[in-house]
């Protein structure tokens, strides 16, 4: 039987550039089913989630719902349960992974989502007494079937053979509703950096855990670093290749100029998408509004250099479906063309990369 993902898989989509967007990942712990749109189709309160989803947005903060591994009996019993925000932006002062315990979901309409966009945990900690996360990374697997049958087909054997593994696959592996790109599936958010990886097993998951443990990132696989809106994390993981620097919070991506139809645009508060752009307009048949054909990305290292990245936006081709029973689509993909050092005295770096 044919599933999105095994034609993604066969005609070697590219992966860099397809993460989910956010500053700020707000993860609630709901038990038994999952539907579609998870937080107004299970069992948490819908108008909760309703509430959660319209405090969120504008913020650069994205909400999840998460749940152990394993069987989900369809139980509506209230219970004790887990919360966890993390802020993944390097270009704030600090990344951060926090977590707290709470019977009242509720409280976290007290939170202040501006705030915690921009990498503040100080609502978040005094509304739910929350705390360091002092466990190592945690390892999300996407699992919602109801979403598309690859999360579950694909996402759900990896998410149980990670947390059968160890006490501390246990402990820091969770399901969780949506990453988008449900063709790259299994896919895996990994908290506190804030990095997403597709068509990913057992055994590189546990490499990413090691390194992230350590401080460092993992590119192989990699999606891109969700505080970047796409062009961004294509041509950051590109840059940590070109320069072979792997330590997390290294890198930001500072700038970001469409080369075409639209005005060049500071990077200081990147979108949240729930799902990147279906599919590439035609090229030169872009419309008012429509987004551009390539970008001029810089990027900047911690120790004052620079890298100008040249970005195209494409189309995946041949056709393929972008979900289980979807029509066929051709997905916006991201070629970075050239990356180039531009700091003064640096060699300099000109890869000719044409995707």
């Amino acid at each position: 039987m044919s599933t999105c993902a095994t034609a993604s898989r066969d005609l070697d989509e590219p992966l860099a550039g397809t993460a989910a967007t956010a500053r700020t990942w707000l993860l609630v712990e709901q038990s038994g089913p999952w539907g579609a749109k998870a937080l107004t189709s299970s069992h948490l309160d819908p108008e909760l989630g309703r509430a959660l989803e319209s405090a969120a947005d504008g913020t650069g903060v994205r909400v999840a719902l998460i749940r152990r591994p394993g069987r989900h009996a369809d139980c509506h019993a209230a219970a004790r349960r887990r919360v966890f925000a993390a802020h993944v932006d390097p270009r704030s002062r600090d990344l951060w992974l926090h977590s707290a315990v709470t019977d009242d979901p509720a409280r976290l309409l007290r939170l202040d989502f501006a705030a915690l966009g921009k990498g503040d945990p100080h609502s978040f900690d005094t509304a739910l007494g929350a705390v360091p996360h002092e466990g190592g990374p945690l390892a999300l697997v996407c699992t919602n079937g109801k979403r598309d049958r690859c999360c579950a087909l694909l996402g759900r054997p990896l998410a149980a053979e990670l947390a059968e593994a160890s006490e501390a696959g246990k402990a820091g592996t969770w399901e969780i509703t949506h990453l988008g790109g449900h063709r790259f599936s299994p896919t895996l958010l990994v908290l506190p950096y804030g990095y997403a990886y597709g068509r990913i097993g057992a055994e590189e998951v546990r490499g990413v855990l090691a390194a992230a443990s350590a401080g460092r990132i993992v590119t192989e696989g990699c999606r891109g670093g969700s505080a970047w809106e796409r062009p961004g994390q294509a041509a950051e993981l590109a840059v940590r290749a070109a320069a072979g620097e792997d330590r997390a919070g290294a890198l930001s991506v500072v700038r970001i100029e469409p080369r075409v139809d639209a005005e060049p645009r500071v990077d200081a508060e990147p979108r949240v998408r729930t799902e990147p752009p279906a599919r590439a307009e035609p090229r030169g048949q872009t419309g008012s509004g429509a987004d551009p054909d390539g970008w001029e990305v810089t990027v900047a290292h911690t120790d004052g250099r620079h890298w100008r990245v040249t970005v195209a936006r494409g189309a995946a081709q041949p056709p393929r479906p972008e979900s289980c029973g979807a029509a066929l689509g051709t997905p916006a993909r991201m070629d970075v063309v050239a990356v180039r050092a531009e700091a003064p005295g640096l060699r300099d770096v000109d890869n000719v990369i044409n995707g």
